[in-house]
């Protein structure tokens, strides 16, 4: 019916006058929006990839390769051949996606194959799969009928550590559940890499996790909640986000499988990363920075102001090394820095570089002496 309808027929008379009016009223809203950030030194930039994720990358259009410092590529298995490789054959033998939710076109082997991996890698009774964690956290708490302490196993912002010992100490006395959100432990905190529960040593404690495929885990996409087999079988059954969501592609699937059984079969890479983490704090800190957290490959580089945060990221990349500044509403006014995050695959030589251009630049905005 709009076929022979004009842009300008559409638009015409007294609703047409109304609608334009509040849309030149809307645009005057968010432009003004816009500009107060872009005043205020907290405008973020989204940097174009143009090669796949690793130690260095092509950013901008910048032909030679940058020193990657700002993914949540924990591990390196993004650009890991056997991860990979599993993708591609998860591809070609299952296709590109079911084209609708588990519940009305069924549910390919491999997805059920990862959910019974990641409950045995957790040590849970049951797991299951999401589009991403903030999803499952979305699934897990739409219903209530108990006490649950909900917490972070680390903050991501910070590199801070749950006190889960206290935490489950305090929900045992008010007769309270745990859940932790493990999207930045999972993989490479405590000995084998099941993450903080692990690593605090309260596994028997935590009753259920939740976390990520995004990050250590192959880096793709996908969440999952992991804990007692009836409270999966109920969130199946209740949980909208997973009733109503696409399953995940068995690409994604078989990446995430691959790097969950090279974690299983030797716990090498993990170890790697602590002395490579404390190698990078350790040198910061002598040089004068202060650095957030401790012990975690997340090291935010305290700086306090937004614009200061934003210049010296620039200057940064300028050098060869990609780090990106957060500022407010991502983190607290005043409390602006650079988050840093260190890869097993980075080597000792690739951490000195990056804090030897850290001192350059904090020195050239007067950070540094």
């Amino acid at each position: 019916m709009w076929a022979g309808v004009g842009r300008a027929a559409l638009f015409s008379g007294p609703r047409g006058h109304r609608a334009n009016s509040a849309l030149a009223q809307l645009r005057g809203i968010l432009e003004g929006e816009l500009e107060g950030m872009r005043g205020a030194g907290t405008w973020k930039s989204e940097r174009v990839i143009t090669s796949r994720q690793g130690t260095y990358i092509h950013v901008d259009g910048v032909s030679r390769g940058i020193l990657n410092f700002c993914a949540n590529n924990y591990l390196g298995l993004s650009s890991h051949p056997d991860v990979i490789q599993a993708g591609v054959q998860a591809l070609e033998e299952f296709g590109a996606g079911l084209s609708s939710v588990r519940i009305i076109c069924g549910t390919q082997s491999i997805h059920k194959n990862l959910e019974a991996k990641i409950a045995r890698f957790h040590q849970r009774e049951e797991a299951i799969l999401y589009p991403s964690c903030f999803d499952a956290n979305t699934g897990l708490f739409e219903k209530y009928r108990l006490r649950l302490v909900a917490t972070d196993g680390v903050f991501s912002m910070d590199g801070d550590i749950a006190p889960l010992q206290e935490i489950c100490r305090l929900a045992a006395l008010y007769g309270a559940l745990v859940f932790v959100d493990e999207c930045h432990a999972t993989g490479f905190l405590g000995p084998t890499g099941r993450g903080t529960d692990e690593l605090l040593g309260v596994m028997d404690q935590v009753t259920i996790i939740n976390s990520t495929l995004g990050k250590a885990l192959g880096g793709a996409s996908g969440g999952y909640t992991t804990g007692p087999g009836p409270l999966i079988a109920l969130l199946r059954q209740r949980s909208r986000p997973y009733l109503f969501s696409n399953s995940l592609p068995p690409a994604v699937v078989g990446c995430a499988s691959k790097a969950l059984d090279l974690l299983m079969e030797s716990n090498t890479i993990i170890k790697s990363m602590a002395a490579k983490t404390q190698r990078f704090r350790s040198k910061m800190e002598a040089a004068g920075f202060t650095v957030s957290g401790s012990s975690h490959p997340i090291c935010p580089v305290m700086l306090g102001d937004a614009r200061l945060s934003s210049q010296m990221a620039n200057d940064m990349l300028k050098r060869g090394i990609f780090v990106v500044g957060f500022s407010y509403p991502v983190v607290p006014k005043g409390k602006a820095r650079i988050r840093v995050q260190i890869s097993a695959v980075h080597s000792e030589a690739d951490i000195d570089r990056c804090v030897e251009a850290f001192v350059e630049v904090g020195r050239l905005h007067g950070v540094l002496p």
